[in-house]
């Protein structure tokens, strides 16, 4: 198994434990969110077929809750402006 394979596991593994977002998985791993995005969507389908099915199920839930956190993020930020003048 080559380095980019294995990478690919230890980042699927990682996502499917901690429900993580690619951003999140991004930082952690110390690589671009295109990078992680790439190697669970499209090495790890190749390296382990199972790993990625999971990691697939917490991008599509991820992916259905970005809306809310977009959200949440944006009415922090003008919380913070009105209590900051």
């Amino acid at each position: 198994m080559n380095f980019t394979a294995a990478r690919a596991q230890m980042m699927g593994k990682y996502i499917v434990r901690t429900g993580a977002t690619v951003r999140e998985a991004a930082a952690v791993f110390r690589v671009s969110k295109s990078t992680v995005h790439k190697d669970v969507t499209q090495k790890l389908q190749e390296v382990d077929f199972g790993l990625y099915e999971k990691v697939a199920t917490v991008l599509k839930i991820n992916k259905a809750q970005r809306h809310i956190r977009g959200g949440e993020a944006t009415k922090q930020k003008y919380l913070r402006r009105q209590n900051n003048p």
